[in-house]
């Protein structure tokens, strides 16, 4: 199913949380996306410099039919091209490239951007909304805070420094959502196979962001 631009943003709206996930082994990575799964994380992408990207994505674009699968890592217009003809359903870049944006089509695209300019430049280009990356060395949910005023009519995922511990307060912030990689698969837990105990970080993550 493809997801439209409004689509995406109640997907967002939704769910919250989007689980990075970047790996050498595709077997692993396949892994780490059923244990978020298990844990009720449905936005899932699969870094494009990961193992068999296009293998992963399409494959769990069958297996988790619940989840929307995407990619990210997006460097150029071919890796763009490739990840949409494996199935991706949205694309994350770190940059802000207005030709990828404009070769997006109808698949939301979120291009990486950090300072106001760079966060209006890929609005105005189209973005479906702008990933803040990397917001910890800018000042975290102070930052996203402080862009508020005059951006906030440009929905921000903030990721590069989002922890399990402060998740929350980049949404009390105003983030529309927020992207985890490492803090949801610590390396201890990723070399003991121990699934059902990542599965569990992830079910109190959107615990503590729902309430629920």
């Amino acid at each position: 199913m493809k997801i439209s631009n409004q689509n995406w943003l109640a997907l967002l709206q939704k769910n919250k949380v989007i689980a990075v996930i970047r790996s050498s082994n595709k077997d692993l990575a396949l892994q780490m996306a059923f244990a978020v799964a298990k844990g009720g994380v449905k936005l899932i992408e699969i870094t494009w410099n990961s193992d068999r990207a296009s293998e992963t994505i399409s494959q769990l674009r069958d297996e988790l039919p619940g989840c929307t699968i995407g990619t990210g890592t997006l460097l150029t217009l071919e890796q763009q091209r490739k990840a949409i003809a494996s199935g991706a359903q949205f694309l994350f870049t770190p940059h802000t490239d207005i030709a990828m944006i404009e070769a997006s089509g109808d698949i939301p695209i979120i291009p990486g951007a950090l300072s106001p300019t760079e966060i209006v430049t890929a609005w105005n280009a189209g973005a479906s909304c702008v990933k803040v990356f990397p917001v910890q060395a800018v000042g975290g949910a102070s930052y996203i805070k402080s862009l508020q005023a005059p951006l906030g009519h440009i929905p921000l995922i903030p990721t590069g420094g989002v922890t399990v511990d402060n998740a929350k307060s980049f949404l009390l912030a105003g983030a529309s959502a927020i992207g985890l990689s490492r803090e949801l698969f610590p390396q201890e837990l990723v070399v003991k196979r121990d699934w059902e105990a990542i599965a569990l970080r992830c079910q109190n993550l959107l615990k503590q962001l729902t309430g629920k």
